[in-house]
């Protein structure tokens, strides 16, 4: 796909000077990761995949300050990092992170490498957030591709294209690498002003099309197409998951966690145990705890990605250090809340050990 053939008056440098004016001039400035570190902008491009700037500051901040680089984060237990990311969701990022420091130790003598190709080796990073390390810390040119710079794309050239086709991913990727301007020393200004025009201006609803440095060269704005660019994907059907916490609380005021498995949800973190509802009887039943002796709270509501939990926390009273799982402990409330744990669990863990 030639740029040529969707904007044939178009040079090829108008888009990036464009940009990089109107970053240097009206992005953002002020981010704490807007640093040229490469395990800087690495820890910054993890956290922010899927969750908003502002969710990311106060967690990046206290992540960056217990692993202020890459050989702290390597050497740490894999506890410890959990604890600082609960709360901030997709807790397989936290785990990638904490593997690919251990890669960057051992496989890169604890040295980022420069090279996107490289950068892509790493554990849970991709073409996009390898681009950004490269063309951030070490101003290789290289072009990022996530969802703001898609609608972006989408938008500028009015492209109609199924966002969850490959073959239309990949004729996005060849229009940005054509966008990227000439000079490296560019390539942070740039960027930063793709991830800042999306982000801030050329948003998903409600676009700020008015104050668009992009606004004489967008099709979808010359022919009325904002609002329907870019295409929907197909939405995927969010499951019902109704489940049981079983909280076992113990003369000391002591609850009972066990460690999550690595697959599903809440990966690594602790938790009570959980079973579904379909076999709360039976599971029980196994271990010989009545029901008749359980306390039942209000179900809590929590949504995921593609699940809506329906949380229903069963507390048991015990005079004794007994277990229901084998991998189980007692831990009294702050040894708990300086685990990893489910962001409902941070909650109402309080009220429970009072």
């Amino acid at each position: 796909m030639s740029l040529e053939s969707f904007a044939p008056n178009l040079p090829l440098s108008h888009f990036s000077h464009t940009l990089i004016t109107w970053q240097q001039q009206c992005g953002r400035h002020n981010l704490p990761w807007q640093q040229t570190d490469a395990y800087l902008v690495w820890v910054s491009e993890i956290m922010l995949q899927q969750t908003q700037v502002s969710t990311v500051l106060d967690y990046y901040l206290r992540f960056i300050a217990r692993f202020p680089n890459v050989q702290a984060l390597a050497d740490a237990p894999i506890d410890d990092v959990t604890a600082l990311w609960a709360g901030l969701g997709y807790y397989s990022r936290a785990r990638n992170l904490h593997h690919a420091a251990q890669q960057v130790r051992d496989d890169f003598g604890g040295v980022f490498p420069s090279q996107r190709q490289q950068l892509e080796t790493l554990k849970g990073v991709g073409r996009s957030t390898a681009a950004a390390i490269a063309a951030f810390a070490f101003q290789e040119r290289e072009t990022i591709l996530d969802g703001n710079v898609k609608r972006v794309l989408c938008r500028l050239f009015a492209l109609y294209g199924n966002p969850q086709d490959k073959a239309f991913e990949n004729s996005l990727w060849n229009l940005a690498e054509q966008l990227l301007p000439a000079a490296p020393a560019d390539m942070p200004s740039y960027t930063q002003g793709l991830m800042d025009l999306g982000a801030t201006v050329c948003t998903r609803s409600k676009p700020k099309c008015e104050v668009c440095p992009m606004q004489t060269l967008c099709l979808a704005h010359e022919r009325g197409l904002t609002a329907e660019l870019p295409v929907k994907k197909t939405s995927v059907k969010v499951k019902q998951m109704p489940v049981y916490w079983l909280c076992v609380i113990d003369h000391q005021q002591r609850i009972l966690l066990e460690k999550r498995p690595v697959s599903g949800i809440w990966s690594q973190l602790y938790c009570p145990p959980m079973v579904e509802v379909e076999t709360w009887s039976t599971w029980l039943a196994e271990r010989g705890i009545g029901a008749a002796a359980l306390n039942y709270l209000d179900p809590i509501t929590h949504k995921l990605t593609h699940r809506a939990m329906s949380i229903t926390i069963a507390i048991a009273r015990s005079n004794s250090d007994i277990a229901v799982t084998e991998t189980g402990q007692f831990y009294a409330l702050q040894a708990a809340l300086s685990l990893g744990l489910p962001k409902p669990l941070q909650n109402i863990l309080p009220q429970l050990l009072t």
